[in-house]
């Protein structure tokens, strides 16, 4: 009797407890949002402070010290470095800051990276040998060695020249000598060949060579024609020659001038047009190697003629074919270019 009613009261206490449970269920999910809500807030609060950025820092002037000393540096600063390296002007700078970025000063997050320009030295520490080497050829090595620098370690200064068997061109003496060591930007003086140029000429009767008579003439001599042209006369045959420079020396100097006087047709003849190719040149201490191309409108391009020149003024004469275009080579560069019409 007692079982049963035990039984009959502990059904209505759940009873009331569930319906105590069903009453307060907002409240309790309330209770569990609002907790869960502080639990992620507190997450994410924890997060930000372990993820938070490094320091702001100063960047260090590194500029001038060497790189041991300025990655230290930076390591204090907890700084990176990326190193490049480069040429220097300055003997004895190996291994030395030369820029950096950022600059010095400005303020960067820790453990940024800072970009250091470090020397690898000087391009050369010492003279090579030019004895034997061209002139021109060392000048164009000379130029591409120290290209990009702010200043060449070596300077060629204006060289002696004076004559000997050598080819012209060829140094042959160089002060200061080879091996000598570049502490500082030097000055090179050298003795450079002008050439077998003892030699005389003999001077050639010119009056009555056609155009390519002269042109071959002017191949084979060492002497140097200053033509100039007038319009043909009726008693003169058009394209030739009509006057030369007197002189009473049967022999010149190599090189020497001589003045060349032709009478030019007007307009076409014989199907080509005549004239006077003209430029003007620097003045060499030697005679160089140059040519004229001729390339016609029709047809291959072919030498119209090649000779040795002091530079300064040059005339030659031509008969090409209308529209023919003429290119002065100097030493294989383009010097000049002219069309016949």
């Amino acid at each position: 009797m007692n079982f049963k009613f035990s039984l009959k009261n502990l059904r209505i206490s759940l009873t009331e407890s569930y319906k105590k449970l069903e009453g307060n269920l907002g409240v309790l999910f309330g209770t569990c949002l609002t907790a869960m809500i502080i639990m992620a807030f507190t997450a994410f609060a924890v997060f930000g402070l372990n993820v938070k950025g490094p320091e702001k820092v100063l960047v260090p002037n590194l500029i001038g010290k060497s790189l041991e000393d300025a990655i230290l540096e930076m390591q204090v600063k907890q700084l990176n470095a990326r190193i490049s390296l480069r040429y220097s002007d300055t003997p004895g700078d190996e291994g030395t800051v030369l820029a950096q970025n950022p600059a010095a000063e400005s303020i960067v997050k820790g453990y940024s990276n800072v970009d250091l320009v470090v020397s690898r030295g000087v391009i050369v520490n010492q003279l090579d040998d030019y004895v034997g080497m061209n002139y021109e050829e060392l000048k164009l090595k000379i130029q591409a060695l120290f290209a990009g620098q702010s200043k060449a370690l070596i300077v060629i200064d204006t060289p002696k020249y004076i004559p000997d068997s050598s080819a012209a061109g060829t140094i042959l003496e160089q002060d200061p000598p080879a091996g000598t060591s570049i502490s500082e930007p030097v000055n090179v003086s050298l003795v450079v060949s002008r050439g077998p140029n003892y030699e005389n000429t003999k001077v050639p009767d010119l009056k009555g060579q056609s155009v390519n008579d002269l042109l071959q003439t002017i191949t084979r001599s060492k002497l140097v024609f200053d033509i100039t042209s007038h319009r043909a006369k009726s008693d003169e045959t058009p394209g030739t020659v009509t006057d030369q420079m007197a002189t009473d020396a049967e022999y010149l100097p190599n090189y020497s001038r001589l003045t060349v006087e032709m009478a030019m047709p007007d307009g076409q003849y014989n199907g080509n047009v005549y004239g006077i190719f003209k430029a003007e040149l620097n003045e060499y201490p030697y005679p160089v190697p140059m040519r004229i191309d001729a390339a016609p409108t029709d047809g291959d391009s072919f030498t119209l003629v090649s000779f040795y020149h002091p530079g300064g003024n040059v005339t030659l004469p031509y008969a090409v074919p209308k529209g023919t275009v003429l290119t002065l080579y100097v030493a294989d560069k383009v010097a000049a270019r002219k069309t016949a019409n």
